[in-house]
């Protein structure tokens, strides 16, 4: 039976949307792709009238009778209408105009009649209509192939998406449009109708940043990350836990109270210190340290980064608590990204002099400890197994952040239960589909027959993301369920096509190293199209564990640094879409940089109409810096642009401050792709695109006197 509206009629396709957006369907859909994905989203949704394509009935074969290649003339409108939206002149795709006349007149047309398949013609449009506005988005996150049609447009809807997290003219109020960045292999919901752009309803703020932190070079070894997993604190006692006084409610009818995590064992830093060096005996770097749920203080963050920095660590994902105050607000627990402002894997070991940029994910789910959770940890001399605990942090509003990284990969962080609630910021998780997935734990053993891997198995079978959860081994030792051993398994991660990898952590190890690589992958679509090997996936390739040696080093007091940064993460988010814009223009289309520095410049009439605010004058004079040197190479041959303007670029001092230098180091990583696509392009022989992916890293066998062991891989 069709739902009624407010008004007592039955739902139709107009009054559907205008039920969620507040505006009608006009011909302003045509000139923005991620709007027109937004309204056939939504009616296909609502309707459930995407299952035609899965199971077509009478009325309605698919792909439609009437092409001989839909899957080519959807991408081919796609892509012409990206092109027309740089300068609007000349005339829209035919198919798509075709297509959105006969979606416009039966507009009038009942949503029951979609979902019993009784409109064929509609669904038919509407199926189109998805598939053309999807493969218009194409690139609209990071961008993909070397092509600069559209290059200004893409640029335009970067800022768009920057600003308001969204990629769609509609509020972000109503509805978001966003990146999609991995595809299910297998999936039948309304998720696995598109490829390159997905829609979530409102409920959860979104926030998409750009910090392009990748390796020099364009061959196959500047595509993989070492990432150092640090399971601390590596003891936990049980007076650690505490209850929080006066927090015991109900003692008759089922009481519950607030517990806090505060262990005793402080952050070592000279054991961080001489950890990394272990590992740096293994391995060219370290680029990435992770450590568990509430492993650190707030406080010690300044202190890790610095000294992370002196090493030419780049990126720090740590959790994070807070103590409980005596003004009664509750403390809050985060995941904490740190990305060093040199936005250089495997750079050199000297201090930036320039403060970190920071990222906050906040934990919205708080944890739950019953009587059986009691017994397991053996913590029933601190809280009264009878007493049901929860956790004593707040509890914001619910933010997912996204960070959109070099080669092309985007990661998400989840805290411990956030991994486990099958809510909103999972459902946008889900639908962007980063990555990778980092996941901070505060639990026992992380094997594959408990909850974390049931949970991490979601979204590694749709969308496809990779997840890693890390806990600390001070609570993996506190596990022991029925008298049972504790096992060693500190971390797990889940691969969409290489199932999962239980890390354990050896006798005497006090961390593990964890070697990434980076390949291509493919997006498919639920409709029909071909499937295109441009995404990407990370999948692990080494595991070692680590031994800190016995020298001591004697870490340096963190350094002064200055109270501002040439730009905070929002403006490098900014200038990070511009620079990418002017690649693409280097790189395809030199005859567009003037354009494209005129749109990123104050002033600039498409952000009027977008109702966008002008940027501040320090992202202007960044472009700026970057813009007169891609000037400068504009007119050489194609073979060298890139190569000089990279030049160009290396001409700053890693370490060295400044705006200028954050403008070269932000342009040198927006070059990289285009520069490992050239080396690819020059490849004589590729595998198949159905072979199966090898890891194409070689390790060489570690150096005499190593403190590091190598493991299963």
């Amino acid at each position: 039976m069709a739902t009624i509206d407010s008004r007592g009629e039955e739902p139709t396709l107009a009054s559907t949307w205008s039920a969620v957006a507040g505006r009608p369907l006009d011909g302003q859909f045509l000139d923005w792709p991620a709007d027109m994905f937004a309204v056939t989203n939504v009616i296909l949704e609502r309707s459930e009238a995407y299952r035609f394509a899965l199971s077509p009935n009478a009325g309605l074969a698919w792909p439609p009778r009437r092409f001989a290649d839909w899957p080519g003339a959807v991408t081919e409108a796609g892509q012409q209408w990206s092109s027309w939206l740089d300068t609007q002149q000349g005339h829209l795709p035919h198919l798509l105009v075709e297509e959105w006349s006969a979606l416009r007149e039966r507009a009038t047309t009942p949503l029951a009649y979609l979902t019993d398949g009784l409109a064929p013609r509609v669904c038919e449009a509407l199926l189109t209509l998805h598939a053309i506005a999807d493969e218009a988005c194409a690139g609209l996150g990071f961008p993909l192939d070397c092509d600069a049609k559209g290059c200004l447009y893409r640029a335009r809807a970067r800022e768009l998406l920057a600003r308001t997290g969204s990629l769609t003219r509609i509020p972000s109020h109503l509805l978001r449009v966003l990146p999609k960045v991995s595809t299910a292999i297998n999936g039948t919901s309304i998720r696995a109708f598109s490829r390159y752009v997905c829609l979530h309803e409102p409920g959860v703020e979104v926030r998409w940043h750009k910090l392009p932190v990748r390796r020099t070079g364009s061959g196959p070894m500047a595509r993989h990350a070492n990432l150092l997993l640090l399971p601390w604190p590596l003891r936990v006692r049980e007076s650690d836990f505490h209850p929080l006084e006066g927090s015991v409610k109900r003692l008759t009818d089922e009481p519950y109270g607030l517990f806090e995590f505060a262990p005793s064992e402080k952050l070592d830093l000279d054991l961080l210190g001489r950890m990394i060096d272990a590992a740096k005996d293994e391995v060219d770097s370290v680029d990435g340290v992770m450590l568990p749920e509430s492993a650190v203080e707030e406080s010690d963050v300044d202190a890790i980064e610095a000294l992370l920095d002196r090493h030419g660590v780049a990126v720090l994902m740590t959790g994070v608590r807070e103590r409980a105050s005596l003004n009664g607000r509750l403390p809050r627990n985060w995941v904490h990204i740190g990305v060093n402002p040199r936005l250089e894997k495997g750079s050199s070991p000297e201090t930036s002099r320039e403060r970190w940029f920071h990222i906050r994910q906040n934990k919205h789910h708080r944890w739950s400890l019953d009587e059986g959770q009691i017994l397991q940890y053996h913590l029933g001399g601190a809280l009264h197994p009878g007493v049901r605990w929860w956790e004593a942090t707040d509890v914001p509003r619910r933010t997912v952040h996204f960070l959109e990284m070099g080669d092309e990969v985007t990661m998400a962080c989840l805290v411990c239960e956030d991994l486990a609630q099958i809510d909103s910021v999972v459902e946008v998780v889900r639908s962007v589909g980063p990555t990778c997935v980092f996941t901070p734990l505060l639990d026992g053993p992380q094997l594959s027959s408990r909850w974390a891997a049931r949970y991490a198995s979601v979204l590694a079978d749709d969308p496809g993301s990779a997840v890693l959860t890390l806990t600390s081994l001070g609570m993996v030792q506190r596990c022991r369920p029925h008298g049972r051993d504790s096992a060693p398994v500190i971390a797990l991660r889940k691969d969409p096509e290489r199932g999962f990898r239980e890390i354990k952590l050896e006798s005497g190890a006090q961390g593990v190293l964890l070697t990434l690589c980076g390949g291509r992958t493919a997006r498919r679509t639920a409709d029909g199209r071909h499937r295109v090997d441009n995404a990407t996936e990370y999948f692990d390739v080494a595991v070692h564990q680590v031994r800190a040696g016995t020298t001591v080093t004697q870490p340096a007091a963190p350094p002064q640094r200055p109270a501002t940064r040439p730009l905070e993460i929002d403006e490098v988010t900014l200038l990070t879409g511009w620079a990418q814009a002017l690649a693409e223009a280097v790189a395809c289309g030199p005859h567009l940089i003037d354009s494209v520095l005129a749109d990123a410049d104050a002033g600039a009439s498409w952000r009027t109409a977008l109702g966008l605010r002008e940027p501040s004058r320090a992202v202007c004079e960044a472009v700026s810096i970057m813009g007169r040197a891609a000037r400068s190479v504009r007119s050489s041959e194609d073979a060298t642009r890139l190569e000089q303007l990279h030049a160009w670029c290396q001409g700053a001092q890693a370490g060295a401050p400044g705006l200028e230098a954050l403008a070269r180091r932000v342009l040198k990583a927006a070059l990289g792709p285009y520069r490992a696509r050239e080396a690819e392009a020059g490849d004589v022989r590729r595998p198949a695109a159905d072979s199966p992916r090898r890891p194409t890293l070689a390790f060489s066998a570690p150096p005499p006197g190593s403190k590091v062991t190598r493991t299963g891989s």
